[in-house]
């Protein structure tokens, strides 16, 4: 079981782990030992998960969700087994804490008369500006 708040707790049948091979440095060691970690969490069927959280969920995983509705998350940092697991875990942790939080709704507003007058007077003054940058004429013909 994964404890996500006090209300939300994963199921050990949403998740699932596989352990490959780490990329990168190691020396021989690397060719040996499966000490990278890929997290599976089934999101789409968790029972545990609202809907709005799972949307929210979807939109912050981005690459990591994949077309069955799951989160895979991968850890290959540390060259320990058990401490891969955890990052992957503790990773998966702060996502759907993330998902959980509700964001504002934005309330649109109307610009204030003063400051649509002085974006108009900052454009006049640039355009003023831009003008005298122009070729003299000579009137004397």
């Amino acid at each position: 079981m994964l404890r996500i708040n006090d209300h939300i707790v994963i199921a050990d049948w949403e998740l699932s782990e596989n352990f490959t091979r780490s990329q990168g440095p190691g020396g021989q060691n690397v060719n040996k030992v499966e000490t990278a970690v890929e997290l599976r969490f089934e999101a789409e069927r968790s029972p545990h998960l609202p809907a709005p959280v799972k949307a929210r969920l979807k939109r912050l995983a981005g690459r990591r969700w994949t077309d069955e509705g799951a989160i895979v998350i991968r850890a290959e940092e540390t060259r320990s087994q058990a401490r891969n697991r955890e990052m992957a875990r503790v990773r998966l942790v702060e996502l759907i804490q993330q998902a959980l939080i509700v964001p504002k709704r934005r309330i649109a507003t109307k610009p204030t008369l003063g400051s649509q007058r002085r974006r108009v007077a900052a454009k006049l003054q640039r355009g003023a500006i831009k003008s005298n940058r122009a070729k003299v004429e000579d009137d004397d013909e």
